[in-house]
């Protein structure tokens, strides 16, 4: 899951990413998009026991992206913005950044 912030002054957008770590078989979890190049970013472990990241992109603009869990499985996002299909048979989860009234 992810939470967006606005900046009144910035053309960037301030995203958290975030995954619950509800199985204690994960160990790992990343986030791989178009924004750092399928690279994974990898999210760190809170006191809440949920996995998480901040990532500042550019306003106005759509991103591809997945969740690595322990290095070998893609999951996408349940609270993506939308979902496109991709070049291997699955679908990406995709993040818009265009800030609504």
């Amino acid at each position: 899951m992810f939470t967006k912030r606005y900046f009144k002054t910035k053309d960037e957008v301030e995203v958290t990413f975030q995954w619950p770590k509800q199985d204690p078989e994960i160990t790992s979890v990343a986030v791989c998009g178009d924004f750092n190049q399928w690279q994974p970013t990898v999210l760190k472990l809170n006191r809440q026991k949920v996995f998480t990241t901040k990532i500042r992109l550019p306003k106005e603009s759509n991103f591809e992206f997945r969740y690595l869990i322990n290095e070998s499985e893609w999951e996408n996002d349940p609270a993506a913005d939308g979902y496109t299909g991709n070049s291997y048979g699955s679908d990406n989860s995709v993040l818009l950044t265009y800030q609504t009234a």
